[in-house]
């Protein structure tokens, strides 16, 4: 899944997709490079960002999903909000990845029941101006069985609603209401996520935890710039496992290591390619 940021403060790539015109041009790049799927956002959730009022994140996302679901490209919309995800799938988009888990807003899994979209459950516990603060990265189980559980409410709630089972994917939420160690506990228990029965997104690309492991010797994380390599080491061991999909930024680098990796002997079947 190769990440079509159109904002202008997302955390990894500082707005450098912004406009309509360069989102399809890197979307496009992305789909060369070797990507299944577009994921189109207009709304940064890295932490303590500001939401977008509705109607500009339909501007920023629908112009991009309309031409690039033209040009052939599978899309899914990067969103919180039932009327997003409605225009977007109206436009062509495929998946609705939900980071809230459907609890932004609660009309999300009316609109997933009646279009019939793919829908990313994420772990989610807070919007991005809290999500790191107080008591949301407080796991009184542990963090792998606090995700497992909570998401397995998510799901319960998606299937009363009319969701159907073949429709989800869940994601476990690194960096969302969780410090660095917990996203390696989280990583680590991850089959504690995968037990659910639902294909399992992971999205790691450049997050805070891998520019923490990768600290200077002064202790400053690592620039997000420079956490690629890391991020593409932590793709192959994912896929090893069969995950269902890798959400990144370098789409090339993740592709190119894959394919070394299928041609060393990887197994014929599994979930990412």
């Amino acid at each position: 899944m190769g990440i079509v940021n159109v904002t202008p403060d997302s955390f990894s790539d500082g707005g450098r997709f912004a406009s309509t015109e360069l989102a399809l041009a890197h979307g496009a790049d992305l789909v060369a490079a070797g990507a299944d799927l577009l994921d189109v956002g207009g709304e940064s959730t890295r932490p303590g960002a500001t939401r977008p009022v509705p109607a500009e994140e339909l501007d920023r996302v629908v112009p991009v999903i309309t031409e690039l679901a033209a040009q052939g490209a599978v899309v899914s919309v990067d969103t919180m909000r039932a009327e997003v995800a409605a225009a977007s799938v109206a436009a062509g988009a495929h998946v609705v990845n939900d980071v809230s888990g459907g609890l932004a807003d609660p009309e999300m899994f009316d609109v997933v029941a009646q279009t019939g979209a793919v829908l990313v459950l994420m772990h989610w516990r807070a919007h991005s101006t809290e999500m790191q603060r107080g008591t949301f990265t407080h796991y009184p189980s542990g963090v792998v069985e606090g995700v497992r559980a909570e998401l397995a409410a998510r799901v319960e709630v998606a299937l009363a609603a009319g969701v159907r089972e073949e429709q989800l994917v869940l994601d476990p939420g690194l960096g969302f209401a969780k410090t660095a160690e917990q996203n390696w506990e989280l990583l680590q228990g991850l089959g504690a996520v995968e037990a659910l029965g639902f294909p399992v997104l992971v999205g790691a690309s450049r997050k805070s935890f891998l520019g923490s492991l990768l600290a200077a010797p002064d202790g400053t994380p690592r620039p997000v710039d420079r956490r690629e390599h890391a991020g593409v080491a932590l793709s192959l061991l994912l896929a090893a496992r069969g995950v269902w999909g890798l959400r990144v930024h370098d789409v090339e680098a993740t592709v190119d290591a894959l394919d070394v990796w299928r041609r060393l002997g990887a197994p014929a079947e599994g979930g990412a390619r």
